[in-house]
């Protein structure tokens, strides 16, 4: 079938959910653009600042999106095109969308307080407690899962034959590995991204404290960025994986205590040149190539490879398409920034539901582009070679370098896989810098409830909490190959949306909405990460004695199971003491 058709249809649906069920969502938990939002109310000039729906959506999207829509798709496809495409469509419409959409709304209702905190509210303090716990367990994954990606894609090599370049060719540095001369993709973004971080200071400073022209910051960084990419292609850095992951741990240890107008923000605000140019570069080479009659080429169900790579397709697929369908790292973005930025309740939907919705679509663009420029083949050889150590994200940037090459033949497939490869790393070490500081916000957190309130001086500073987020971080990604931390992950992220869509249902029952809307994907969700932790506890931890991920993987159970039955409890006891003549105990949390 013609991509294009495919491309069409699936932007048909997600349309139809932007248009209709969004607005259906909004009817049902009571959105009134009558009652000003805490941006209004309280607007601080720092935290609360009420912000045009256009500027705070762009915000959003780039802090949610991350690399989450382009790694799971890709390793996802191995059950075939299909059911990837099925889920990320319904995931995203009606599972994603109302998870980010309502889990802002209700931080917006609650003043701006994070999804920790509703669950306080509606949970009592165990819930609260609970939360805390459960997100500094997921963060620490995302983290480790991240820095794995990133070693893995700043040392990508090709064969110079399937990047069809020649032997005497100047373009790329080579390397001869086995009797096969490759080129040195991954080490041009290397290059990129040391040129970028360390230029980040001095844009800091010009656009921070000197004011400098919005204009004139987008011309520097677009100009930063082509020359990062020339010294990259002139002089690659090569180092091994596992040094590169100790260079990006000490680089976000640092990164983590300083302003963030210093580095975290001027290097987000340069790499996001390469990252948009990348989705459109992505989204126009597939119209034309499907206008030029490319199809898919990839099976549309191959549940043998599925099986034999990942597991059972469910619950596994489900978990490792995170991003693009549902991800629980969206309600830490929501309630921590973007609640308290909405200028009113009716951009609550704009960008809770629709910045969701372009994910499922940037997911789409991903699955669609290796269905129809990577052999499946060359697909399963890359991304599931037999005895492991696959690299997705050079699946990812070849799919991204035979499409471009294909509806624009004078850029080479070598060029186009390089800037798959850095529109890829822009999103991973944007990431990792918003992670690991907000584990570090949320440490400073629990130790405040442990010691309540008087907490050692070494733990009040900064240096210990990042310490600690990056050490944690290291050493779960030194020890653990890729594949496997990203299914811990998934399983984690998806367990954090349904245990956020349980509070959230909760807290609509107590205010008499309706909540099947929530309760139904809380419900689906739970089942399938928790029979995704047993599976992979059985099969994979407790078979090769990985004792690491055995303890993460029963935490997280014991995690969410206290989290569940605190719901369900909660639920009962409102439910009979809302029924005439019955008298029940109500805590003060459900007031």
């Amino acid at each position: 079938m013609n991509v294009l058709i495919v491309l069409l249809l699936a932007l048909a649906l997600f349309w139809l959910g932007t248009k209709f069920y969004s607005r259906f969502i909004s009817r049902q938990i009571g959105s009134d653009n009558n009652i000003p939002t805490p941006a209004v109310s309280i607007n601080d000039g720092r935290d609360y600042v009420p912000t045009k729906s256009h500027i705070l959506f762009a915000h959003h999207f780039a802090t949610i999106a991350g690399v989450g829509p382009i790694i799971g798709p890709v390793m996802g496809f191995t059950y075939g095109v299909v059911p990837v495409l099925a889920w990320l469509i319904v995931g995203a419409v009606f599972f994603g969308a109302v998870h980010d959409y309502t889990s802002i709304f209700a931080s917006v209702r609650e003043r701006g307080k994070s999804m920790a905190e509703i669950a306080g509210k509606t949970l009592g303090k165990p819930g609260f407690i609970l939360f805390i716990i459960f997100t500094l367990v997921m963060i620490i994954l995302v983290t480790s899962a991240f820095l794995g990606a990133a070693a893995t894609s700043l040392t990508s090599k090709w064969a110079l034959e399937d990047l069809t370049l020649s032997a005497d060719q100047t373009l790329l540095k080579t390397v001869t590995e086995n009797g096969v001369v490759k080129g040195v993709i991954g080490g041009i973004a290397s290059t990129s991204v040391i040129i970028i971080t360390a230029f980040a200071p001095i844009l800091g400073f010009l656009i921070y404290k000197r004011k400098l022209r919005s204009l004139y910051a987008y011309l520097i960084a677009f100009v930063l960025c082509i020359v990062s990419i020339y010294f990259g292609f002139r002089h690659p850095v090569a180092l091994d994986p596992r040094v590169w992951m100790a260079v990006i741990s000490v680089y976000t240890f640092i990164a983590a205590g300083i302003p963030v107008w210093i580095v975290l923000q001027p290097r987000d605000f340069t790499n996001v040149q390469i990252l948009y140019g990348g989705i459109f570069v992505v989204s126009l080479s597939l119209i034309i190539g499907g206008l030029g009659g490319l199809s898919i080429n990839a099976p549309g169900f191959d549940f043998a490879a599925g099986t034999a790579n990942l597991g059972m397709i469910w619950p596994m697929m489900f978990i490792v398409i995170a991003c693009g369908a549902i991800s629980g790292f969206h309600a830490l973005a929501g309630g921590g920034t973007t609640s308290k930025q909405v200028n009113s309740e009716k951009d609550v939907r704009r960008i809770g539901y629709n910045a969701m919705i372009l994910e499922g679509i940037l997911a789409t663009l991903v699955l669609l582009t290796l269905a129809s420029a990577l052999g499946h083949q060359d697909y399963l050889k890359i991304v599931w070679p037999p005895g492991g150590g696959g690299n997705p994200i050079l699946g990812f940037a070849l799919g991204v370098g035979n499409l471009v090459h294909n509806a624009f033949p004078f850029i080479t497939v070598a060029l186009g896989s390089v800037f798959g490869i850095l529109m890829i790393e822009g999103f991973i070490v944007t990431t990792l810098d918003s992670a690991v500081r907000l584990n570090r916000y949320l440490f400073e957190e629990l130790w405040n409830i442990l010691f309540s309130g008087k907490v050692p001086s070494i733990m009040r500073k900064y240096w210990f909490n990042s310490g600690l987020s990056v050490i944690l971080m290291f050493l779960m990604g030194y020890s653990n190959a890729f594949a496997s931390l990203w299914k811990i992950f998934g399983s984690a992220n998806q367990l954090l949306a349904s245990l956020t869509l349980m509070a959230i249902t909760v807290w609509l029952y107590v205010r008499g909405k309706r909540v099947w809307f929530t309760m139904i994907p809380a419900s689906f969700m739970i089942v399938t990460t928790l029979a995704s932790l047993i599976y992979l506890l059985l099969t994979d931890y407790i078979p090769t004695s990985n004792w690491i991920l055995i303890v993460t993987d029963v935490i997280l159970l014991m995690l969410a199971v206290a989290v569940a039955v605190l719901v369900i409890k909660t639920g009962i006891r409102l439910y009979y003491s809302s029924k005439p003549g019955i008298k029940t105990a109500v805590s003060p949390a459900q007031k």
